[in-house]
């Protein structure tokens, strides 16, 4: 008499596809990347004797700070989006795909305006140099943010995604809130720290 043993068959919560770790890994990549960008943002400030370099005044914390919260703001209908598209509820779907995507590219339209306004440049001292880089670079972050919201956007409305089938819901969720996390610690290095010391 031959035994089968019995293997309890996994559920798709526990279940980790290829778009999960894919997202993982690119979270992961991404985070090094900006955490080697902001050690050197701090490293050039702890050898400078003023800060910001050449007289350059810090950005104003007013309106970023409006538009910070904007961009975490952005994260609740994300939340509400993956929690409506695991009840079936498309509408809730692509209405919290929408509302997220205004708040996104209020904050990026923003950003635009803001690097218009600044007085100093990328070339100016290793300050402007970094101050761009890492606010362009977390500003492209949010640009491919939105052109993911747009094909998700897509997906739903072409019926691609249902209750049972949400991956690229899940997916996006976590790039976008990722890159809210970010945008906390860029704003707390670039933003708040030069006007509190």
């Amino acid at each position: 008499m031959t035994t089968i043993a019995m293997v309890p068959q996994a559920t798709a919560a526990r279940v980790r596809g290829t778009a999960w770790w894919g997202m993982m890994s690119l979270i992961a990549t991404e985070a090094m990347i900006f955490a080697g960008l902001l050690g050197s943002y701090f490293f050039t400030r702890a050898a400078a004797k003023e800060w910001p370099l050449g007289g350059i005044e810090a950005p104003e914390l007013a309106r970023i700070s409006l538009f910070t919260v904007v961009l975490l703001g952005s994260s609740v209908p994300i939340f509400w989006a993956v929690s409506a598209v695991r009840r079936g509820n498309m509408r809730g779907l692509r209405v919290g795909l929408l509302l997220s995507f205004l708040l996104g590219a209020a904050f990026l339209v923003n950003l635009g305006f803001e690097y218009d306004e600044l007085t100093f440049g990328a070339r100016d001292n290793a300050y402007g140099s970094l101050f761009y880089a890492i606010t362009g670079l977390h500003g492209l972050h949010v640009l491919v943010g939105l052109l993911m919201n747009v094909v998700v956007q897509l997906k739903a409305r072409l019926g691609r995604v249902s209750k049972d089938r949400h991956v690229t819901v899940t997916v996006f969720g976590m790039y976008w809130h990722f890159v809210d996390v970010v945008w906390i610690f860029v704003f707390s290095s670039l933003y708040i720290s030069p006007h509190i010391t």
